[in-house]
């Protein structure tokens, strides 16, 4: 154990990172910003090819900086999963999506840890990242590094560290926002707390890898559950014409017991539509419901098919039906300033409406193309003469770039989902 932590303080160690998505790739080139040797693994060849030529895929990574440390030598990646046999540490950074009856796949965790039992040797440091169930790290990763013989904690050592990325923010980033670590002993945690403490500016340690894995689950399940109970709230005073906005900014203003949350259009992104079901999932195994969990699912699940509701009324209101209308969808990313559309709800609102007969198109200034299965036309700017032939517009990403109040007054009935408009009135605007 010693030996590994003398070499991560040395900058000696040669670190693994599996999976070069939105988490594996900037914590890579953190870890080689460091002085690290780092080598990253992925079985997508067109990842592996960028990163080797320094061409960034990653928002929050610029093709500068990753040129930067592909040229110093500090990182390289591979498709040959053999190299595992090389690396001090390798940190697990791959996919955990849900199966279509909301159980977690933890397939790709599986495969990966397989990789990595193929090379496996003493004095390894194994950290999983992906987010996943209490309990997978000692009951499925655990058995599996296990098979040779090796003890955990003595030959090897395995720790969980939830990621937490969020894309496009300017202000926290991989290295300095804090990097909780509990590890399947005691000697874990610590060896795995001196891999990132030599990067991150803040470790937190925590008693043990189940903590670890619940307090990712926590954070995200706080704000689902609060983003569903705002939805609920925007539903109610939508019934009851009341301004949800206004509601909001009133009870802002309070100084304590009270946190602002904000309606939308859907739930986005990889974690927060995610990521409460899984700790859903295990609690259910346990004996024990998960009721605030289900519930603001339902609710967030719906918001698609209440902009749905609201896009139908505005139409009727026109003496228009859904088909035969153009719509626009504006912003198709799953949050502002971002090209990422992993459950972005703008996809599931084009498909809707094109299974009403609508006419559909997106504006996005961040995203060059939507999946094939979603038939729809991309617009190439958002100006009063390109959508003055669309009968009405949905707002459903409000990227900063993007003047919204170019579609004021241009013809078509605009449904705000994000209070874009904020302050503007027409009679052609709808809000949430």
């Amino acid at each position: 154990m010693q030996q590994l932590i003398r070499k991560l303080k040395n900058r000696e160690a040669r670190l693994g990172v599996l999976g070069l998505g939105y988490v594996g790739l900037p914590l890579a080139v953190s870890f080689a910003k460091a002085g690290f040797k780092v080598t990253g693994f992925d079985l997508d060849k067109s990842k592996v090819d960028a990163v080797n030529e320094g061409d960034s895929y990653i928002i929050d990574i610029s093709s500068e900086e990753l040129a930067g440390v592909v040229k110093s030598g500090h990182l390289k990646a591979t498709m040959d999963f053999s190299e595992l046999a090389d690396v001090d540490s390798v940190n697990i950074c791959v996919p955990t999506p849900l199966g279509k009856t909301r159980d977690p796949d933890i397939s790709y965790i599986q495969s990966a840890v397989k990789s990595i039992a193929d090379s496996m040797h003493s004095g390894l440091l194994v950290v999983l990242e992906s987010t996943t169930y209490p309990g997978t790290t000692e009951e499925v990763i655990l058995p599996i590094l296990s098979e040779n013989g090796f003890e955990v904690g003595k030959d090897f050592f395995l720790a969980f560290s939830p990621e937490r990325v969020d894309p496009g923010n300017p202000t926290y980033h991989t290295v300095n926002i804090p990097k909780v670590v509990g590890g399947v002993t005691s000697n874990c945690t610590e060896v795995a707390g001196n891999l990132y403490g030599q990067v991150m500016d803040t470790v937190v340690p925590v008693s043990s890898v189940r903590v670890a894995e619940t307090v990712k689950l926590l954070e995200n399940t706080f704000r689902s559950v609060n983003i569903g109970l705002v939805n609920e709230i925007a539903l109610m005073c939508s019934a009851m014409d009341i301004d949800v906005w206004e509601v909001i900014d009133g009870a802002a203003t309070k100084p304590f017991g009270f946190m602002p949350f904000y309606p939308g259009p859907g739930l986005g992104g990889h974690c927060i539509p995610i990521d409460p079901f899984y700790l859903s999932w295990k609690a259910k195994q346990a004996g024990s419901e998960a009721r605030f969990i289900d519930l603001a699912g339902q609710v967030n699940s719906y918001m698609p098919r209440h902009v749905l509701k609201l896009v139908t009324s505005a139409l009727n209101d026109r003496r228009k039906s859904v088909n035969g209308s153009k719509i626009l969808v504006v912003g198709v990313a799953y949050k502002p300033g971002i090209d990422d559309m992993r459950e972005s709800p703008a996809l599931d609102i084009l498909e809707m409406i094109a299974n009403l007969g609508g006419e559909t198109s997106w504006f996005d200034p961040h995203v060059e193309t939507i999946p094939d299965a979603i038939s729809a036309n991309r617009l190439g700017d958002l100006s009063a003469d390109a959508i003055s032939g669309f009968d009405a517009v949905v707002i459903v990403t409000p990227h900063p770039t993007v003047d919204h109040t170019v579609l004021l007054d241009a013809g078509p009935v605009i449904i705000d989902t994000r209070n874009a408009l904020k302050g503007h009135k027409s009679a052609d605007l709808i809000k949430l």
